[in-house]
């Protein structure tokens, strides 16, 4: 390394974007000496961190997340805010590549001065949110980013990780793409605290009022762990007005939250599901450099890919035989 940890850790703190960005490289690295010095900086980090809006933004793809998130994040900079931009994109499960192509697509926030963008490949990563988003978004606010948007590929089990690590959650909907469907989708609905219905216009406008009102109906049949009442918003990622309006309903959530006393027991638990994320992760990984515990680990799997036994059954067996003198 051409740096150490304390030289990376005060170049953060001082919004140095090679240190954050070389920070961001080290904690995403696989190597064990780099997780090593990875976990040293974000102990460092840590108690530096927390000071941000974490917005998560999801809709299926062509539903114009980027180009909104361009608008938010022009009109969040006008308003006196750093951004951050962590954009997670789908990689190869064969080469780990990824696109990457939000910042060409983000051609007017990649040139702000206090916008930063980070493409994160997810390399295969079923959840749909690359493995250090959660970590990188640390390094974002103790480099005094106070807004961070995470925008997710949308697709599987992004919604859930997403939401586990943001503060507001925020759907962007696609009139006449099927969407619509997707949105009634209870697990989804029960997470989302603002809904953006995007690209209208007026050869559309009565379809996106009938697709709002079926919104807004399914969610008066979900039961929310608060009171706030989920807005369903119609306009164009196109429209500043639009955007400040999404932008007034994300502070007033943010607000809700803050009023309601449950804001920062959210955030609690957004660190108790990362601790867990951690915990599965790693003992997988442990479990898979102990020759022994690697040869049964295999053993098992291909009893249970033979479907000869119940999968579940068979990990439950390979587990209890992990802890088994403990």
């Amino acid at each position: 390394m051409e740096f150490s940890i304390e030289q990376l850790y005060h170049g953060i703190l001082k919004g140095d974007r090679r240190s954050l960005a070389r920070g961001i490289t080290l904690i995403e690295s696989v190597h064990p000496t780099h997780r090593v010095l990875a976990d040293q900086l974000l102990d460092k980090i840590a108690p530096r961190a927390g000071n941000s809006l974490r917005i998560g933004i999801t809709g299926v793809p062509g539903a114009g997340k980027s180009t909104f998130i361009e608008q938010f994040g022009m009109s969040a900079i006008q308003k006196g805010h750093k951004v951050a931009v962590l954009a997670v994109d789908p990689s190869s499960n064969i080469n780990k590549g990824s696109l990457l192509g939000d910042k060409t697509r983000m051609e007017l926030l990649s040139r702000e001065e206090k916008a930063f963008i980070r493409p994160s490949p997810t390399s295969g990563f079923l959840g749909g949110v690359a493995n250090a988003t959660f970590e990188t978004m640390l390094l974002c606010e103790a480099a005094g980013y106070d807004i961070v948007l995470i925008e997710t590929v949308g697709v599987g089990q992004s919604e859930v990780m997403v939401s586990q690590m943001c503060d507001v959650f925020l759907l962007i909907s696609l009139i006449g793409a099927g969407d619509e469907l997707q949105g009634i989708k209870k697990g989804i609905m029960e997470m989302v605290d603002i809904i953006f219905i995007n690209k209208v216009q007026e050869s559309n406008l009565q379809a996106a009022r009938k697709a709002r009102a079926e919104l807004i109906h399914a969610l008066q049949f979900l039961r929310r762990e608060n009171t706030w009442k989920v807005p369903v918003l119609l306009g164009s990622a196109l429209n500043e007005k639009d955007v400040l309006n999404v932008w007034k309903s994300v502070e007033e959530f943010s607000s809700h939250k803050k009023d309601e006393g449950f804001f920062y027991e959210h955030r609690k638990r957004q660190a108790e599901d990362r601790f867990e994320f951690w915990v599965n992760n790693l003992i997988i990984d442990k479990a898979k450099q102990s020759n022994a515990l690697s040869e049964n680990f295999d053993k098992q799997r291909a009893k249970a890919s033979s479907m000869l036994t119940n999968p579940s059954s068979q990990a439950r067996r390979f587990v209890e035989e992990l802890f088994r003198d403990l």
